[in-house]
């Protein structure tokens, strides 16, 4: 493949090591890498605006040809800390919640928990862009991200979803894999694998790069965020996409 190949990406601290990697390995002189919403990012793959995406898991049934092509991605097993219900009060209380818009596949596990695991019936909202400033009293609403880790300590209570998830199957959970909507080649294949492994090595470089006061990256990088995607993840990956 003589052109370029079109990735595109989110720019979240939970990306930040692999996208560190790409940028400093061989690979990057094969591709040319955009940043954008997770939902923007499973947008662009279905019309062909790009040929590879680190997506939301959730938005893999709806891309033609969809296939993972990489041993690495965005995954957890047990608490990831920035995905999770937030509430001023406990989950039995809990009448309304707030769907964070950015992310599709965050969304989808909140209402499959929420449903299956909580025995919750609740009325969902779609959030819009000032939505954590609603939360207060019996409505409560699913942050993730960045933002979720900077209002850790704003609320009386923290739902992980990804610890839920564990708790309900029993499984890992991969939140976002880089996935292709055609055949790409394995030499680059190869080269882009050793890129997200090279980003893992070096991730005192991608602490230093990127300081942030609200939590420590080493545990979110090292404790809380899986990046590589292994056997008990993949099953994880397998039973929320039946689920939903």
């Amino acid at each position: 493949m003589s052109e370029k190949i079109r990735v595109g990406a989110v720019s979240y601290l939970n990306t930040k090591p692999l996208l560190h990697g790409l940028s400093i390995s061989e690979v990057i002189g094969q591709i040319t890498l955009s940043v954008d919403y997770p939902s923007k990012l499973a947008h662009q793959l279905r019309n062909n605006e790009i040929d590879l995406a680190l997506l939301p898991v959730a938005a893999i049934p709806e891309i033609p040809n969809a296939r993972i092509i990489s041993d690495y991605g965005i995954a957890s097993d047990g608490n990831v800390v920035s995905v999770a219900v937030f509430s001023q009060v406990p989950m039995e209380q809990i009448e309304k919640v707030y769907l964070d818009y950015q992310s599709r596949t965050s969304v989808r596990l909140a209402q499959v928990l929420l449903k299956e695991h909580w025995k919750r019936d609740v009325q969902l909202i779609a959030a819009d862009e000032d939505y954590i400033s609603k939360i207060g009293g019996t409505t409560a609403g699913v942050i993730i991200g960045d933002r979720a880790l900077k209002h850790l300590g704003d609320f009386a209570y923290s739902y992980d979803l990804s610890a839920a998830w564990k708790a309900f199957t029993g499984l890992d959970f991969i939140f976002a894999a880089w996935v292709a909507n055609k055949e790409l080649p394995e030499a680059f294949v190869a080269d882009f694998n050793a890129g997200n492994a090279a980003g893992l090595a070096a991730l005192d470089r991608v602490i230093a790069d990127n300081p942030y006061p609200h939590y420590s990256l080493l545990t979110y990088y090292t404790d809380n965020i899986k990046f590589y995607l292994d056997v008990r993840k993949k099953a994880g990956l397998e039973r929320f996409l039946s689920l939903i």
